[in-house]
């Protein structure tokens, strides 16, 4: 339980918060930052409509004062870039993925040092997707407001039930950061937590690989070798028009329909028009760019990466990996999906019969715990 005293403070910080919309203010403020260990962060956006998120605040807070900075307003943004890169202040995220690429796309910076209580959380015994909220309920037993949850973050004027729900979101984490802190290093996890995020951080400056978006269509595993073929290049197209254009990739086109028309390979605009649930303004729009895709790779017969269901061999090997996660989670008291989620098993088996190198997150901490013993059981399954 954190200290009373403190959580006073910041529930005083979030009823009163300061908001940036002048660069004045931001100079003013980025000199207090300056001078802290600690700062607590979050970013509120809009992902909607848009391919990439529309970035609409920052909040940052030292537990005792919270500053909005409106990043509508404010297009210099240099003081919260010193920030993110200043090395002497720990910024502390909760479920900081999404902010990353966010911050990584409007300022070309991640956060450094940097953690995030909801891996701590998780690396405590809660589970892994924790929210903020349960987070607050959990270590200071404060319920927190969510009805903001949803709001327009790009909208101006914001309401002060908005701005009261963003200083919410970020007063806590420093010190919530200080307890978590202690209570990893008296478990010796702190490093875990370090080599997650620095992975986490790492993550969100890759950019989407165009080529292999046809992965992300759940229906790709079920098509033949010629259908994939159209599905992976119309793929492409779609995740580099979408980009361009900063648009939700539905819409440009639905997965769907993108199915369909692989499997169908329409040669006509008359045949285009028959697949089912395509909108005439993307038949308008891109019509003869889709048929010559369809033209063009309909004959193709190179080998595709393809996720194709686990055969019942893999299926026994994913059940024996799955009770060394079960076990090793019980005995550690965590989630079983910090140490390793079936997905990620799944890859595991589809890469060491491929001969790849394991995924990246099965190296580091997680490899003595629980990796070797799946190299094992794999050997063993393969030999026997």
């Amino acid at each position: 339980m954190i200290d009373t005293s403190l959580i006073k403070k910041s529930l005083q910080a979030a009823e009163n918060p300061h908001l940036l919309e002048t660069p004045e203010k931001l100079s003013e403020a980025a000199a207090i930052w300056r001078r802290a260990q600690v700062l607590g962060i979050d970013t509120e956006f809009l992902r909607e409509r848009t391919y990439r998120a529309e970035l609409g605040l920052v909040q940052v807070s030292d537990g005792e004062t919270a500053w909005l900075v409106d990043t509508i307003k404010l297009r210099h943004l240099e003081p919260l870039k010193a920030l993110f890169t200043d090395s002497r202040i720990l910024k502390v995220f909760h479920s900081a993925s999404e902010d990353l690429e966010v911050l990584w796309h409007v300022l070309g910076v991640t956060p450094a040092p940097m953690i995030d209580t909801q891996i701590a959380c998780a690396m405590l015994g809660q589970p892994l997707q924790m929210s903020y909220h349960h987070m607050v309920k959990w270590m200071m037993e404060v319920e927190v407001d969510k009805e903001q949850t949803r709001s327009n973050w790009i909208r101006r004027p914001l309401t002060p039930a908005q701005l009261h729900y963003a200083a919410t979101d970020v007063v806590f984490l420093p010190a919530a950061a200080e307890n978590l802190k202690a209570a990893l290093e008296s478990r010796d996890r702190w490093n875990w937590l370090r080599e997650d995020v620095e992975a986490m951080s790492d993550n969100s400056k890759h950019a989407v690989d165009h080529e292999q978006s046809y992965l992300r269509i759940n229906a790709s595993s079920h098509l033949d070798l010629p259908s994939l073929h159209v599905l992976k290049a119309l793929a492409a197209w779609r995740e580099k028009t979408a980009d361009e254009k900063n648009l939700a990739r539905g819409f440009v086109i639905k997965d769907p329909v993108l199915v369909q028309i692989a499997t169908e390979k329409p040669a006509t605009p008359s045949e285009l028009a028959e697949i089912e649930g395509i909108h005439p303004n993307v038949r308008q729009r891109h019509q003869d760019v889709i048929l010559a895709i369809v033209e063009a790779s309909r004959n193709l017969e190179t080998p595709l990466r393809q996720n194709e269901p686990l055969g019942p061999t893999q299926k026994i090997r994913l059940k024996s990996l799955r009770k060394v996660v079960t076990e090793k989670a019980t005995e550690l008291d965590v989630d079983p999906a910090l140490l390793a989620s079936r997905k990620l098993l799944e890859s595991l088996i589809r890469t060491q019969a491929a001969g790849e190198p394991l995924p990246d997150r099965l190296t580091g901490w997680r490899y003595e715990l629980i990796t070797r013993q799946f190299m094992t059981i794999l050997h063993e399954l393969v030999t026997n």
